[in-house]
């Protein structure tokens, strides 16, 4: 079990060996981006500079694919993009893994939300597919959260009859998810992944699938290693990821289990912490 994290900035306990990090990896909401959803200006020169040096950047997060492709479209040649929590990972427009639901889940998982619906609760589900994702819910409220994360969404009848793989079915509730909505799928956890995402969102995938998993198979893919490797991550849904590199960084401000999980504190993602952390790591002039 790691030590509680040393703080990044202040403190000492980094190990040494940085010159031979080869893989960098960050969640998004909460870590890389600051509370405002911004993509730190300093991002692009550093990537220029980690593929000088031959450091592969990968953005980790439970947003979908083409989400993640149109934030990075500037730099998008050669990255790897862990999408949906891991369930999804492609790199240059080609799958390198997925990890498709039985479609019998994803209708249970339906009826379960439509029942919490009938009985008051304010969620509302995103089936997740390869090529979209997709909702029952009309509504502005609902779909403006949505299109944060989903820029390739439908609106359907049914989303137990869509024509298309589907990776994950991710809820959101108006109310803290961690009380309301993710004990109502205690039936599922027996079998699958349910995790807590964020205040808001639960995320229900297979038990293989999650976003350490869709690393240590990148990892085994381009023969890196966990002390090649160095990730960032805030949440739940981050603690698989972080136990997959020697480089493992809670965010300052992180849910209490990941600063505990993790091997080094950063700073906040509203104090650029990703960024300072990799350049001070990796001896970069921060820009």
């Amino acid at each position: 079990m790691p030590a509680t994290p040393a703080s990044l900035l202040t403190g000492p306990g980094l190990p040494d060996g940085s010159a031979g990090i080869r893989l960098v990896v960050t969640d998004m909401d909460g870590t890389l981006l600051d509370d405002a959803k911004r993509i730190p200006e300093g991002l692009w020169p550093m990537l220029g500079e980690l593929r000088r040096r031959g450091v592969l950047f990968s953005p980790a997060s439970g947003r979908q694919y083409a989400t993640l492709a149109r934030q990075f479209a500037e730099a998008a040649d050669g990255m790897v993009f862990i999408a949906e929590n891991g369930t999804y990972v492609v790199r240059d427009g080609v799958e390198l893994s997925s990890d498709p639901l039985d479609r019998s889940v994803v209708a249970g998982l339906a009826r379960t939300v439509r029942r919490l619906v009938a009985g008051g609760v304010d969620v509302g589900a995103v089936v997740c597919g390869k090529r979209s994702a997709y909702v029952e819910r009309t509504d502005e409220a609902f779909l403006a959260e949505v299109r944060q994360y989903y820029v390739e969404h439908r609106i359907v009848e049914d989303v137990t009859a869509v024509d298309d793989d589907v990776i994950k079915v991710a809820l959101f509730d108006f109310g803290p998810a961690e009380r309301s909505t993710a004990p109502a799928l205690d039936a599922f956890s027996a079998t699958h992944q349910v995790v807590v995402s964020g205040e808001h969102w639960v995320d229900v995938m297979n038990p293989t699938a999650n976003k350490g998993a869709a690393l240590r198979g990148l990892q085994r893919e381009l023969g890196i290693t966990p002390a090649q490797t160095m990730v960032f991550g805030d949440y739940l849904n981050d603690l698989e990821m972080l136990d997959a590199a020697e480089w493992s960084f809670a965010m300052a401000g992180a849910h209490p289990e990941v600063i505990r999980r993790a091997r080094h504190l950063a700073p906040s993602n509203n104090d650029n912490g990703v960024l300072r952390t990799i350049a001070r790591v990796l001896g970069i002039p921060e820009v």
